[in-house]
């Protein structure tokens, strides 16, 4: 489900002028697009969706709720018109030590998952986490720091301003909460390469500190099952070829194996990974609008995964980032690929943070 890359760019020191151009790599598969969204908290509706109302609303009403005013989204008029026809959904993944999912914690994973509501088809956009972009009060900076600034509100509107979204709905979850997810699924099947031994080890010791979730090292390549630790440390690692770009594509991965392992499970073993996991979850999307997607989610199917931005060129300021070349290109580029918006002009707003960039780092 990940992007092709069409230049390696290796270990952080050597990534400072280095360009990629990143094709999104197409895949069908007849998945539950919500299950994806919440982090595999939800295919499991396949198993509850012949049970009572009463039972599905105090399983998502576990759920730690939040309420954002819309007002605090930033979303652009025309944009709302023009992406009508469209539910996008951001999902955040934060490195947090607690249960604290609010702010203070960078989302470290961004994937939207954008559900075109007249065909059933839902697409999915992993943005890279050191996106050079422009964060409201923030100025310039990666687009990992918005959520630490100012939690669920604040990213959305970073990225409804900067790539012309409507996002409104956003799930928030812990890194470690998927450690447990996994575990309670009895782990994964991943591929695991050779160029990945070193460092998916180094992050399961890392990640079995944080978690305090016991794990053992990974010593062998190809295909095998991962326990919660290892499966979070895999998608952890960065610093093989392909870099961040493989980085989104491990994370997809994880979520798309997790997705077949609970496809196989007993109404049981998933009503205890739904008292396990989902009081975990933050969000502002209430329980009743979850089950108003059952009568359509057998309909749902992924049609394509894309990574964000398409063409980056990276610079070191006081820190590394990733700048879009240029913010205006890339975002007429995905508007055309996830909305069919052919010869689509950015808002003045992209334009004005496009042009902002180019100021600041001379990449055009």
């Amino acid at each position: 489900m990940a992007g092709k890359h069409s230049e390696n760019y290796g270990d952080r020191e050597n990534r400072s002028t280095y360009t990629t151009k990143a094709k999104p790599k197409k895949k069908r598969r007849g998945l539950k697009i919500f299950g994806i969204v919440v982090l595999v908290l939800v295919v499991l509706l396949a198993g509850v969706v012949g049970g009572a109302y009463w039972y599905v609303t105090d399983k998502f009403g576990k759920m730690q709720q939040v309420s954002i005013d819309e007002e605090e989204l930033d979303i652009d008029a025309q944009v709302a018109e023009n992406l009508s026809g469209y539910r996008n959904i951001a999902l955040f993944g934060v490195d947090s030590r607690d249960d604290n999912l609010g702010r203070g914690n960078r989302s470290d994973c961004i994937i939207i998952a954008s559900i075109n509501n007249k065909t059933k088809e839902i697409k999915l956009l992993s943005v890279y986490r050191d996106t050079y972009v422009q964060i409201e009060g923030h100025g310039l900076d990666k687009i990992t720091h918005a959520y630490s600034y100012g939690e669920a509100p604040l990213a959305l509107s970073t990225l409804n301003t900067n790539l012309d979204l409507n996002i409104k709905e956003f799930v928030t979850v812990n890194f470690d909460l998927v450690a447990e997810a996994v575990n309670l699924l009895g782990g994964v099947s991943i591929n695991i390469e050779q160029s990945e031994i070193k460092y998916i080890n180094e992050y399961i010791d890392a990640t079995s500190n944080s978690t305090g979730i016991a794990s053992k090292h990974v010593t062998q390549t190809g295909m095998q099952t991962l326990d919660g630790v290892q499966a979070v440390a895999y998608s952890r690692i960065r610093y093989t070829a392909g870099g961040d770009y493989k980085r989104t594509e491990r994370m997809r991965d994880v979520l798309t194996a997790m997705l077949q392992k609970i496809k196989t499970k007993s109404i049981g073993e998933i009503n205890n990974f739904l008292d396990t996991i989902l009081p975990k979850v933050y969000t502002n999307i209430e329980a009743n609008d979850i089950i108003g997607l059952i009568p359509d989610m057998m309909n749902f199917k992924v049609t394509e995964s894309i990574g964000w931005p398409y063409e980056v060129k990276g610079i070191t300021l006081s820190a590394w980032y990733g700048v879009p070349v240029t913010l205006e290109e890339n975002v007429t580029r995905l508007h055309e690929e996830l909305f069919g918006e052919e010869n689509y002009t950015p808002t003045s707003t992209v334009q004005q943070i496009s042009d902002s960039i180019i100021k600041k780092t001379g990449y055009q």
